[in-house]
């Protein structure tokens, strides 16, 4: 292992078996384009069939790779605008400084982020402070790896309460077709998930969680197997006795459908089942 993830990817594979092929409620349109001077453009819009809500975003992207510069602008329907510019591997190797700044005009809300990451050789770290006229948030995170193994810490302090908000600790396993992760968050909220490639067609995940003074344990299941070079299957279910299936398919080079539902075990007469439906067009 020469760089360990981030904290905020460790059990990353288990959950995007999970997460990734479904999108219960939601009628998605995504469009990526790239202009010949390099800049990218991501459209999105989505509605939700329960409100009814429409909710839209754009983003536009330029990369000056000669200078390790990233910069973003976002847009969205709420009217909120964001500019994000990053800094990558200048001022130290693996060494990456981004600046996030958004604005509402609506309300005038303002918000500031400065993230800072580094990675190295069996270490990752990461400090992000949030701007706050009443007293900066102070993020941090660091992840250790050797040989497979991975321990990790995240902490958030509220400087305005003069107080830690977020207490986290992780430890994982990782091979090559095989990972482990645990996690305690505020010393209350216990989590697991394991992650196997069964195949070169098959991957499966299962995830387990637990609060303090709470009798449930929350626990699912998922796989993903891959039809063939075009089209993959989903499929997970929990002890709520939810199922979701998701399906995905690659029409054509730079067209994506994805099509899910989410079943309710309990009440299958009952009505109140949802259905998803996305398209991904990329030029």
């Amino acid at each position: 292992m020469a760089v360990p993830p981030s904290y905020g990817d460790l059990g990353k594979s288990a959950r995007d078996i999970f997460n990734k092929g479904y999108g219960f409620g939601v009628v998605k349109l995504e469009v990526k384009t790239k202009s010949a001077s390099g800049v990218e453009f991501t459209t999105s819009g989505s509605s939700n069939t329960d409100t009814s809500k429409v909710i839209g975003s754009l983003d536009t992207k330029y990369k000056w790779s000669e200078y390790g510069l990233t910069f973003t602008e976002k847009w969205n329907t709420d009217n909120t605008l964001g500019t994000e510019i990053t800094i990558e591997d200048q001022i130290a190797k693996g060494l990456k400084l981004t600046f996030d700044t958004t604005f509402s005009p609506n309300t005038g809300k303002k918000s500031g982020k400065v993230k800072t990451a580094y990675k190295h050789e069996f270490v990752n770290l990461g400090c992000d402070v949030d701007f706050d006229f009443a007293g900066p948030a102070i993020h941090g995170a660091a992840v250790v790896g050797y040989e497979g193994w991975l321990a990790g810490y995240q902490m958030t302090f509220d400087t305005a309460k003069s107080k830690m908000t977020q207490n986290n600790f992780s430890v994982g396993y990782k091979t090559g077709d095989f990972q482990l992760h645990t996690n305690v968050n505020d010393g209350s909220e216990f989590g697991g998930s394991i992650y196997q490639k069964v195949s070169n067609k098959l991957e499966t995940a299962v995830n387990l969680a637990w609060t303090a003074g709470s009798n449930s344990t929350r626990f699912g299941i998922a796989a993903k197997y891959q039809l063939d070079s075009t089209a993959s299957i989903s499929a997970k279910v929990n002890n709520s006795s939810l199922i979701g299936v998701g399906y995905t398919q690659t029409l054509r080079p730079g067209v994506k459908l994805t099509l899910s539902s989410l079943i309710d075990g309990k009440s299958i007469n009952a009505g109140g089942h949802k259905l998803g439906l996305g398209l991904e067009l990329e030029a």
